[in-house]
């Protein structure tokens, strides 16, 4: 979904880096742990992240847009490619919910699988 829209509920002025990870995460049905072992960093770190008592660095930034689905600007500024804002996902009928859902796990895991294939590329052409 773009947002546009200044007064979204997900813009800077009205929701944090953290409000932002936190619904990115749990439209996908991630737990805290999920989204930790996926971006190889630890529990807490994930944690401080969603209650903004720490801030990721820019390239696990990076890297979690493209893992929750999200555009690295709606995850930033909440303008952009993001998550639907609550009122917005109870009109949809439930079928439609869970297609998106299912839509959004599979362009992380893409996402996850693209970065895993580069990563053993290089290993591969450091080794010939």
């Amino acid at each position: 979904m773009t947002v546009s829209n200044e007064n979204s509920y997900y813009a800077e002025d009205a929701a944090t880096l953290g409000d932002r990870i936190v619904a990115a995460r749990e439209a996908l049905g991630y737990s805290q742990k999920d989204l930790a072992r996926r971006m190889g960093v630890k529990l807490k770190t994930v944690q401080g992240w969603e209650e903004d008592r720490t801030e990721p660095r820019a390239n696990k930034v990076a890297m979690m847009s493209g893992m929750l689905g999200v555009s690295l600007i709606w995850l930033l500024s909440g303008e952009g490619e993001g998550v639907l804002e609550p009122g917005e996902v109870s009109e949809q009928p439930e079928a439609l919910r869970d297609i998106l859902g299912e839509i959004r796990k599979l362009k992380a895991d893409m996402s996850q699988s693209t970065r895993r294939l580069g990563t053993l590329e290089k290993r591969l052409r450091a080794m010939i």
